[in-house]
């Protein structure tokens, strides 16, 4: 057992007894040596108080090297470099440690006290060695890409990770890896301002105000509860979740007109993906790594799928895909001769490209009756604006019905819960924001603006499922595409 953490006997300053069995515990509930210990929840809840008041004792006990880490940090006074010269003074300490510019080292023990940013020294960060503790404070921001590279990087034998932060969403990476369903070897606690003794009355004062004001809010902010939608996104995780088997409680079977959306890879770090959709039910998806060279393998990789479904194929247009159709048709004549060789109908894919940067469908008509009345091209700066808002539109309906428990028109949508990759797509849906151009015409949040360091949440790979769906479901305007005869055997 660690030696007793009360740095502050007979009287004076301590750690939150609470926290006491969590910081030194050896093992987790399931006997498990410790790796990552997981300290989240809501404000006020003594959280980075307390991880700095512990690692302060460790560092006047043991000789460690300690990483203090959060995504963002432009300079020292944005890391917990302030808070831990807060907690040196406070247990009348400052002798013990030399606190210089950018380093906080203990002159006996030797303990050193690192600051780094995640986003901007992550390669650094990949070079250091012998780190004992990783404190990730804000955890919430952390990027599953940052964690693949600090995972490995504190390989130190009996080395850790602390975690601490207020969820945000449940989308977030930190809580579906660390508190959803955590590794091996993870102690969780979770923690409130109910046990934190120190707070003052006044601010006691403050959460009963907040409490009362708005209770959603006090949950999400004060009791730590993650939030299931981005009220900035274009489509609602909460949605989304309420349209998965939906058609199953209604009794609605898969009907109409067969489609696939195809999202095609325009980078290395990118990937193809399809999603299979049977009148409103999305039932089917595939995702893979090809490279640009390998146009030709990825299409008919798409083309098979539509045509196992007797499905029409819509597939994105720019960039990279543009030569989508062209493959398709080689691929069909293909097909045209191969079956009369063995005198049977061919199945022969009808395609379209969807052009997302394209000029919207239908512009005269009118989107909204709000004062002012606004027509389709007025709404929508573009057609890959006009399409999310659509399937958007859809969910929310679906939403609305699951909550009347009834069916309420055709204009709805539903997700099968077998489907392959559906938390990678769910998550994918709900991720891209509204955005506005210079008119004040709706957009979506681009590909770019959803990969930079300074976006809120941190940045987001790109949504290639979540493409691919909304091509699927995309109402161009046009005439249905027809699909020459299939074996049907073949179909889901």
């Amino acid at each position: 057992m660690l030696a007793d953490p009360g740095i502050g006997h007979n009287g004076g300053p301590t750690l939150n007894p609470v926290l006491r069995p969590f910081w030194t515990a050896r093992t987790n509930e399931r006997g498990e040596k410790i790796r990552n210990r997981i300290l989240y929840g809501g404000r006020s809840s003594s959280k980075s108080w307390d991880a700095a008041a512990f690692a302060i004792f460790l560092a006047c006990n043991y000789r460690l090297r300690i990483l203090c880490a959060r995504q963002f940090q432009n300079k020292i006074e944005e890391s917990v470099y302030t808070l831990l010269k807060i907690q040196i003074e406070r247990f009348g300490l400052r002798d013990q440690f030399r606190i210089l510019d950018n380093k906080i080292i203990h002159k006996r023990t030797g303990t050193e006290f690192m600051f780094y940013g995640l986003w901007r020294h992550i390669d650094e960060i990949k070079s250091l060695e012998g780190i004992d503790i990783c404190w990730l404070e804000e955890a919430h921001a952390l990027t599953e890409a940052q964690w693949k590279i600090l995972s490995p990087t504190v390989r130190r034998e009996g080395s850790q990770f602390w975690a601490v932060f207020n969820p945000v969403l449940t989308s977030d990476f930190a809580w579906r890896r660390f508190v959803v369903n955590p590794p091996r070897g993870t102690l969780v606690r979770k923690i409130n301002y109910n046990e934190n003794p120190f707070l003052s009355q006044t601010m006691l004062d403050v959460i009963d105000d907040a409490k009362a004001e708005d209770e959603d809010e006090f949950r999400h902010v004060y009791l730590g509860e993650p939030r299931d939608d981005d009220d900035a996104a274009v489509i609602k995780r909460s949605w989304i979740m309420a349209a998965i088997d939906a058609h199953k409680t209604f009794g609605i079977e898969p009907a109409g007109r067969r489609r696939v959306g195809f999202d095609v890879a325009d980078s290395g770090a990118d990937k193809n993906a399809t999603i299979y959709a049977h009148g409103q039910v999305a039932l089917d998806s595939d995702l893979w790594k090809a490279g640009e060279d390998e146009l030709l393998i990825s299409a008919t990789r798409a083309r098979a799928t539509a045509a196992r479904y007797g499905a029409d194929l819509t597939y994105d247009s720019i960039g990279v895909g543009a030569s989508v159709g062209a493959k398709v048709h080689e691929l069909n004549a293909a097909e045209r001769a191969a079956a009369i060789g063995e005198a049977r109908p061919p199945v022969i894919v009808q395609c379209q490209g969807f052009n997302a940067g394209g000029a919207v469908w239908r512009p005269e008509v009118i989107y909204t009756r709000s004062h002012p009345l606004k027509k389709n091209k007025d709404m929508f700066a573009n057609a890959k604006a006009q399409a999310w808002w659509q399937v958007a539109d859809m969910f929310r309906e679906t939403s609305r019905a699951v909550k009347a428990g009834a069916p309420s028109s055709e204009d709805m949508i539903f997700i099968d819960s077998n489907m392959p990759n559906l938390m990678p797509l769910i998550d994918e849906l709900c991720t891209p924001r509204r955005d506005y151009d210079n008119a004040g015409r709706v957009k979506v949040e681009s590909k770019k603006d959803l990969a930079k360091p300074t976006r809120e949440g941190g940045p987001q790979p790109s949504p290639n499922l979540a493409d691919a769906f909304i091509m699927c479901y995309a109402k161009t305007g046009g005439e249905p595409m027809r699909v020459q005869p299939v074996d049907r055997s073949r179909t889901r």
